[in-house]
Parts: C-alpha cells; sequence; structure tokens
C-alpha cells in the first residue's frame, strides 16, 4: 500500500536517529500512516539507542490505549509498522527520510552522504536540525533540490508546529508539498527562511538567556525567576524547567554561542549555564505543584523585563523578514505554550510595549530594539493579526479560517477579517468564484469562540453579538458570486451556520462526525441563523430534531438529507475549486435559499431532548416556528432578538459555567428556569 497525495506516493517513510526526538517523530508518522500501510524504519548505529526508542515508543502507545486514545488493535497495527535497525540498507526504496541524529554538521554530512548513496534520486531529505542553516547541512548532497530542515517541536508526537526551512536550492515543489502533507497529517507547518536558529528557537532561547540574565543580575534565584516568567508570559513551563524537562542545555550552549555572531551580541552564553554545564545537575526548579515563594515587587520588575524581552525577541524575527505576524504568533503560542506575543501587545498596548523593550535595552545595551516595532508603535494602530488567508487559484479565492489551537473557532477578529476579505473579493473582478475553508483535517470551524460566549451578560449583549455575526453571513451569502464550502472537518454551531450560508457545500468523504447545531447543551440557541438557515434548506421536519437536540450528523447523513452537494475523497480544497467551476460555468445549478416564508408542516416528529433545559427548548422552538412565518431577512433578526433572551434564563449561565469548567463531555445539570 501507499500514500498518494498531491501527486507524490509515499511508500516508505525513514526516521535517522533513536535519541531524544526521532523516536517521536517515528511514533508520529506510524500513528497516521499505518492505517496506509506505510512503513516507518528507523536507524541508528547504536544498539543500545535503538532499544531506548522501541521501548520509549512502546510505552507511549500502551498509555494510549489506557486512555483510550487508541483501540488496541490500532495500537498493535501502529507498533508493528514501525522497524528499528541499525542497517542502512533498510532505507532502499524510502520516499522521504528525516535525521533526527546529533547536532553536529559532521555526523549529519556523514549520514546524508550515505543515504544519497542508498535512497532514489528523488527521496525527499530532511533534517531536524534545531539550528543550522540548510544550506551548510546538505552542501556536498549533489541534487540539493530535494533537501530542506524541518524543524518539530518538544514533543514532536504532540506538538503540532513544524518549521518548514528550505535552503536556497530547495524546490517549491518539495516546499509545496510538505506545506500540504504536513496540514493533512494533523500538523501545522509554517515556512521559514532559513537563518541560523529559524524563527521559533531564538525567541525560546531568548526567554531563558532573559530569565538567567536576571538571575546573574540578583534579580531572584533560579526557582523564583522561573516560576516569575513562567507567570509574567503565561508559559505552560518555566523557562529553566523546560531545559531540565528537554535536556536542552547542551544545545543551547552551542546555540547562544552562534547566534551571538549571527543575531545579535546580546545572545551569549551565561555564565551560570556554563557552571551548571560544569557540574552535571540540573537546574534547580520549583518540584511539581510548588509555587516558588517571592515579593510582588520583585515579580512587578521580572513581568517588565520578561515582557520587554519576549516582545523585543518576537520582533526581531519580524524583522528579519523570516517570517510573517500570523505564523509567528500561531507558532510561538502552539510551540511554546506561552501567551500569544501580538495579542499580549494589542492588549497592553503598542506604545507601552515599545516602551518596555526599550526599557530592556537600557538594561542590557546589545539588545536591539527591533525597526518593526518602533514603526507600528509610531502608527498608533494594533497589530494586525490574520486568521483568515486568501490565495487566488486564476478565477477562484481560495478563502482558508486559521486557528487550529481552537479548531478554527469563530470569534471577533475572524468575522471581521471574513468581512473585509469577502469585500475585497467582491470588488475583485478576476474572481468569479470562491471556496472557504478550514485549516487541518479536523475542523471546518469548531463553533463560535466559547470565550465571547461567557462574556455575554445581558440579552442586549447578546442580540448584538448574534446581529453582528449575521451581518458578515449575509455579506457572503449574497457575495453575488457563488461561494462553495469545503467542509475538510466538523463543523459545529457559527461553524455548520458559517457552511449554510454558502452556495453550496461539499465535505470530505466518511466523517462519522461533521455538522450539528449542538447550541442547546451550552444553554442558548443558534444565533448566526441556525434557526432560520438549516429549515429552508433540509426542511423543517428535519431540521426540527437536529436544532432541539443539538446532536451532529455524518457526511453520509448530511447528504442525504440535502445539507451538502457532495462527498469527495482527496484533496477537498482541489475539489472546491472545481465544484466552484462547475457552478460559474453553470455545468452545476446550485438553488439559491429560498428566502420567503416557509410551510410549517401539520406535525412535526416528538422529540426526546433527555437532559437539555426545557426553557431554553422553548425559546428555540419559538426562534424556529415565528421565523419560519417570516421572509429569511425577518427571521434572522427575530432569531437575534431571542438568542438574547436566553441571557436572562438561569439555564445559559449553567450551561456555560458547566462547559468551561468540564468541556463538552459534561452534561449540564439545567434547571429548567
Amino acid at each position: 500500500m501507499a500514500l498518494e497525495m498531491f501527486g507524490r506516493s509515499i511508500n516508505k517513510i525513514g526516521v535517522i536517529g533513536s535519541g531524544n526526538i526521532g523516536p517521536d517523530i517515528a511514533l508520529y508518522f506510524t500513528k497516521v500512516l499505518h492505517k496506509y500501510g506505510v512503513p516507518v524504519i528507523i536507524v541508528d548505529v547504536a544498539e543500545r539507542a535503538l532499544k531506548s526508542g522501541e521501548s520509549r515508543v512502546e510505552g507511549k502507545v500502551k498509555r494510549g490505549v489506557r486512555t483510550g486514545a487508541f483501540k488496541k488493535e490500532e495500537a498493535e497495527s501502529m507498533i508493528n509498522n514501525l522497524s528499528w535497525t541499525s542497517d542502512y540498507s533498510q532505507l532502499k526504496g524510502v520516499d522521504f527520510v528525516i535525521e533526527a541524529a546529533t547536532e553536529d554538521i559532521g555526523i549529519k554530512g556523514k549520514i546524508f552522504s550515505e543515504l544519497e548513496k542508498i535512497c532514489p534520486e528523488t527521496t525527499i531529505f530532511a533534517s531536524n536540525s534545531s539550528h543550522m542553516e540548510p544550506e551548510l547541512i546538505f552542501e556536498k548532497i549533489k541534487k540539493r533540490e530535494r533537501c530542506l530542515v524541518i524543524h518539530y517541536f518538544f514533543p514532536a508526537e504532540r506538538s503540532i508546529i513544524v518549521e518548514i526551512v528550505p535552503g536556497k536550492d530547495t524546490s517549491s515543489d518539495v516546499v509545496g508539498f510538505l506545506m500540504k502533507l504536513y496540514e493533512q497529517i494533523g500538523k501545522a507547518p509554517i515556512k521559514v527562511k532559513s537563518r541560523y536558529g529559524y524563527a521559533i528557537d531564538p525567541i525560546f532561547e531568548g526567554i531563558f538567556l532573559a530569565s538567567a540574565f536576571m538571575v546573574e543580575k540578583g534579580i531572584g534565584t533560579v526557582k523564583e525567576l522561573d516560576s516569575m516568567a513562567q507567570r509574567a508570559l503565561g508559559l505552560g513551563v518555566g523557562p529553566f524547567t523546560a531545559m531540565n524537562l528537554t535536556g536542552g542545555n547542551p544545545i543551547i550552549d552551542h546555540g547562544l554561542t552562534k547566534m551571538h555572531s549571527k543575531i545579535s551580541p546580546w545572545y551569549r552564553k551565561p555564565v551560570i549555564l556554563e557552571s551548571l554545564l560544569a557540574s552535571g545537575k540540573q537546574w534547580d526548579t520549583p518540584k511539581l505543584g510548588e509555587e516558588a515563594a517571592y515579593r510582588e515587587k520583585a515579580f512587578e520588575t521580572v513581568s517588565d523585563l520578561i515582557r520587554g524581552a519576549y516582545f523585543g525577541l518576537v520582533c526581531e524575527i519580524l524583522d528579519s523578514g523570516i517570517s510573517s505576524i500570523g505564523d509567528l504568533e500561531m507558532a510561538v503560542e502552539s510551540a511554546l505554550v506561552v501567551n500569544p506575543p501580538f495579542q499580549m501587545m494589542n492588549k497592553l498596548g503598542v506604545d507601552k510595549a515599545l516602551e518596555l523593550v526599550k526599557a530592556y535595552a537600557k538594561e542590557w545595551p546589545d539588545f536591539v530594539v527591533p525597526e518593526v516595532l518602533v514603526k507600528q508603535a509610531e502608527s498608533g494602530k494594533p497589530w494586525d493579526i490574520p486568521l483568515v488567508f486568501r490565495e487566488d487559484r486564476d478565477d477562484v479565492a481560495v478563502v482558508t479560517i486559521r486557528r487550529p489551537k481552537t479548531l478554527n473557532a469563530l470569534n471577533s477578529s475572524i468575522m471581521r477579517q471574513l468581512q473585509t476579505v469577502f469585500s475585497e473579493i467582491k470588488e475583485d473582478n478576476r474572481i468569479k468564484g470562491v471556496v472557504l475553508t478550514g485549516f487541518g483535517i479536523k475542523a471546518f470551524v469548531s463553533g463560535a469562540d466559547i470565550n465571547e460566549l461567557a462574556r455575554l451578560k445581558i440579552p442586549d449583549e447578546g442580540e448584538a453579538l448574534s446581529l453582528r455575526g449575521q451581518e458578515t453571513l449575509i455579506q457572503i451569502e449574497n457575495l453575488g458570486k457563488p461561494v462553495v464550502c469545503a467542509m475538510n472537518g466538523l463543523a459545529f454551531g457559527g461553524g455548520n451556520e458559517l457552511a449554510m450560508a454558502c452556495t453550496a457545500r461539499i465535505a470530505r468523504k466518511g466523517l462519522r462526525v461533521l455538522c450539528g447545531q449542538p447550541e442547546p447543551k451550552l444553554g442558548i440557541i443558534p444565533g448566526y441563523g441556525g434557526t432560520q438557515r438549516l429549515p429552508r434548506l433540509v426542511g423543517l421536519a428535519r431540521a426540527w430534531p437536529l436544532l432541539r437536540t443539538g446532536n451532529p450528523i455524518s457526511s453520509e447523513e448530511a447528504l442525504k438529507i440535502g445539507l451538502i452537494q457532495e462527498e469527495v475523497e482527496g484533496d477537498i480544497k482541489e475539489a472546491g475549486i472545481a465544484f466552484a467551476r462547475k457552478v460559474i460555468s453553470g455545468e452545476v445549478n446550485i438553488p439559491p435559499i429560498n428566502k420567503e416564508p416557509i410551510e410549517i408542516p401539520e406535525s412535526l416528529p416528538e422529540v426526546d431532548i433527555g437532559h437539555l433545559s426545557r426553557k431554553i427548548d422553548e425559546i428555540l422552538k419559538k426562534a424556529i416556528l415565528e421565523g419560519a412565518k417570516m421572509t429569511l431577512e425577518e427571521g434572522l433578526r427575530f432569531e437575534a432578538r431571542t438568542f438574547g433572551e436566553c441571557l436572562k434564563t438561569k439555564d445559559t449561565r449553567i450551561g456555560m459555567e458547566t462547559f468551561m469548567r468540564f468541556g463538552p463531555k459534561q452534561n449540564a445539570g439545567f434547571a429548567h428556569v
């Protein structure tokens, strides 16, 4: 068997190195590729390393079985799909190989020289280097157009971010294929231009270094700085704890020395790191559950300094031109588990962020104040953080919502950006149609941002939020050009409502869970048109139980009831483009949604709403039935008012609080009032 994707065939994958990260890379590959029968070969010259890596992977898979992440048969298939060997000849015929050996140019050079003898000329060569430029790693390789860096983050089987770093000779076709491949296997790749350290590690190591410098200045101890930096930046773990967990001290020791000459003189090896490496010990950090004691006044000092360093580090990357705001915001937040930098600066005020960076540079004069931050502060505007991306494919615009950490959940920023993008498309005479899709394979749009919904307090706020969202969807519905929603994954709540505002909908084939309106489970009703468009698209009798129970349906069921036009296999974006062109040419005719009042059947199906709020169900039934008697325009306004009514109830607060505390699997204990 093989994985056929984007014009390439993947029959076998190789991973070189069974040390810190190679086994985790192999684990992720086997997790997603075992079902296609694509074997993963792990090669290491040290038998001890092979046994250790194999044992670690098997342990993680067994834990996955215990937690329910994997079924027993699935786990066995994943393990059996892996081969651990010291024999490089096992890589004959491999289509894609990732080297994850020691960060040593000599070792990497020998590995790729050996691979060049064994592998076909079509094999993609990638190095999981954390710092070295691809031009240096592949300097002696003859066919460098197939070579690049793919930088994973700890832990590689769970962190979604990978940096795709092409060299000056890397083929754009190879880069394009890998960007698509990694998205399709569940990662979030960002393309980064070649520079030592790439985009994310200079920030990661810079946060550590800024903390180490403060320890050396006597502002606090290692334990105190670890806790204070974690609190100030919203880090998952403190910077010193991160070094202990990843075994990163030797790598950062070398990296900081190189960054000193290649990026900025501010980067240098701190004295306390030299001492620690000489002793062979780990950093003295808080134990699990322990909070280091420190004075609040000390925290204020540390908070200002560490934020100044953080903002300056991120903006230096932006200044260098190797990455973009959107990619940095997503990657830094996800890979480093830290508060997103540009959102932090916007909330604080960009001028205030600049003051913090300047204050930090005054304490450490080698630290450069990035020009891009100076200019942004002078503009008086917040950072524009893109979450909606447009790519034109001749006469079809492909619009992608990318917010993978929340499964592309809609928030006010996305809604504003959708309005802007669709306004530009409407005025662009070159564009005849649109494909609207989501990033990744899990979700088109998982719904409206629950944090924004939870902040609603009074009916007027609820109605206003609903009307603002409806305005965006009405704009898409009345664009004057066909809009095909390519549902790459689940569409819940506002996501399904967004899809229903499009001219047509297609979905990936075989999705057991595609779409639904789960609002009643949260103690609210749909507010972006669900009570009005769903009955008009599939009929009131079919919509009635779907709206009232909040239960999702599969792609097969959605096709059967007429909610989607096609189930497709393969690349959903390409299928969307092809479908849009059929609509443009008139080959496919999609009747417009009925905007007039619709007939209410004499009898509607009995619906068991179970534990759901009877009070919210009353409001929901009113929105559906009264709205059906109105035009679509009137019905949408009526839905917004009834959405606001939910905020008068106790059950809305119960539903929201239950979801915020326990997630979607916990049933709310509604009071029915």
